[in-house]
C-alpha cells in the first residue's frame, strides 16, 4: 500500500468518524496546588465540535487522493 492509499484512508476514516459524532471531549487538568498534605486540582471537561463541512471535506479529500494514486499506476 503506498502512502496516497494509507493518507487517503485516514481521512475517509476520520472523516466518516466526524460525520457519525459530531464532537468529541476530554478532561484536562489545569491547575494543581499541593499544601503539605493537601493537593488540590482542578479538571475542566473540553468539548471539540466538529463541523459537518470539516468531515465532508476530508472525505472528499480522501476520495481525491485515491483517485490521484490510481491514476499514477496505483
Amino acid at each position: 500500500m503506498n502512502n496516497f492509499r494509507i493518507a487517503a484512508l485516514v481521512l475517509i476514516v476520520a472523516g466518516v468518524l466526524g460525520l457519525a459524532y459530531g464532537s468529541f471531549s476530554y478532561t484536562r487538568e489545569t491547575h494543581e496546588t499541593k499544601i503539605g498534605p493537601i493537593e488540590l486540582s482542578v479538571k475542566e471537561k473540553e468539548t471539540v465540535n466538529i463541523p459537518v463541512w470539516a468531515g465532508a471535506a476530508a472525505i472528499a479529500l480522501g476520495v481525491a487522493l485515491l483517485l490521484a494514486g490510481r491514476g499514477k499506476g496505483g
